[in-house]
């Protein structure tokens, strides 16, 4: 007697679920979920955009080169966004001390906000391992994505933010 494999059955198993969504994309909606404020201060980011667009920058680490430069060139074209009716928030996992910290330092007029576990950094598709993509997400009032740059340099994403609001708008 040979050993044999057994035969293919006709009701093969079905296949596996998809995997679930990891990145946001044009036309999605903003992810609901609750993350901190730089003051420790619970935010549920779908309340962010009920009466105003959001734009939700995205940096690996508060208070280092890039990521300044980055913050820094929203704080200066800081009220252009709110001209525009949009708020500008900047989401990293740092700790809310550690933003708070930044934010006095470098006189950020706008609210930072800490994703530790990096579930929304996640969501938007920007978690790399622990690391977190330098990026920026544009939600018109009531949510929906209308323009996303991941990656993206410091010095050029709030410009492109801008413009694409402006476009928008146009």
């Amino acid at each position: 007697m040979t050993d044999s494999a057994p035969a293919a059955s006709s009701s093969a198993a079905p296949p596996p679920p998809a995997a679930a969504k990891t990145t946001v994309d044009i036309g999605d909606t903003l992810p609901s979920l609750a993350v901190k404020n730089e003051k420790g201060e619970d935010v549920e980011t779908s309340t962010l955009v009920v009466e105003k667009g959001v734009v939700l920058f995205l940096v690996p680490k508060a208070d280092t080169p890039g990521c300044t430069q980055q913050a820094c060139g929203f704080r200066d074209i800081w009220q252009e966004f709110t001209t525009l009716d949009y708020d500008v928030y900047c989401l990293s996992a740092d700790s809310p001390n550690a933003q708070s910290k930044w934010q006095t330092k470098k006189q950020l007029p706008y609210q930072l906000l800490s994703d530790p576990k990096r579930v929304l950094i996640g969501a938007l598709g920007a978690a790399e391992g622990s690391r977190t993509k330098r990026s920026h997400f544009v939600f018109e009032k009531g949510g929906k994505l209308i323009d996303k740059k991941m990656p993206v340099k410091p010095v050029d994403s709030p410009r492109l933010a801008l413009e694409a609001i402006k476009r928008a708008k146009a």
